[in-house]
């Protein structure tokens, strides 16, 4: 296979990947996708059993304070339950939910898989992912889902060790229109519109986890 036929990078220079040089990112969204239906947009109990707790198993209660969450949590944990700090990245809602996030996850992971290593794209996911969860659910509770927090801080690797050495292909604008939707995620806006409340600390939490490992891996790439 020559050059041009292996690569995701088309002659005149533009991103345009196939499913072969993102396996990891078309995993992903398609485990994403199979649990809309198997949770029946998350309303039925295969829902809960996502969630970073099983809310099942306490009384509302004790989601009502940092230290019964941080007890919960702990008890989770404790038990064995390891993948429900990364579970709740494939509960979603409503198709827009699932739609906008599989589409920037396979824009920009893609581009992180081919050109950084799958290596590095598994480690963000799951920095960006346990920043995410934890963050969303030591705030309020755990009824939350979606891989919003793993796009923003795919977003965040993105934009900072962009600085570093240029290889990414994603318009400056995104940026700046992401974190102005985080920053209106924290006003009534959302709700007035019929968008319902928003996840805005997983938002927050995986931006900074993006950040943290931009800052600590050096940047690297490979082009084909």
């Amino acid at each position: 296979m020559d050059q041009h036929t292996s690569s995701p990078i088309t002659p005149s220079g533009r991103w345009q990947p196939a499913p072969r040089h993102a396996p990891f990112v078309v995993s992903v969204i398609g485990i994403a996708v199979a649990m809309v239906w198997l949770t029946s947009m998350g309303q039925n109990p295969l829902a809960a059993a996502m969630m970073i707790v099983d809310p099942r198993h306490y009384s509302w209660d004790v989601f009502s304070s940092l230290g019964g969450r941080l007890d919960a949590l702990s008890a989770t944990v404790a038990s064995g339950q390891l993948w429900r700090l990364i579970s709740p990245d494939f509960l979603h809602f409503s198709w827009t939910h699932i739609i906008f996030n599989s589409v920037m996850l396979w824009f920009l992971g893609s581009q992180i898989e081919w050109i950084d290593g799958r290596a590095r794209l598994v480690a963000l996911f799951l920095v960006t992912s346990l920043a995410a969860n934890l963050s969303q659910y030591l705030v309020s509770g755990p009824l939350f889902g979606g891989l919003s927090g793993v796009v923003y801080g795919i977003l965040g690797y993105c934009w900072l060790s962009q600085q570093r050495r240029p290889r990414f292909q994603f318009p400056p604008a995104l940026v700046t229109f992401a974190l102005v939707w985080m920053v209106i995620g924290f006003t009534p806006i959302p709700e007035m519109i019929g968008l319902g409340r928003m996840a805005n600390e997983a938002h927050l939490g995986g931006f900074v986890g993006g950040l943290a490992v931009a800052a600590v891996m050096p940047a690297r790439g490979r082009f084909r």
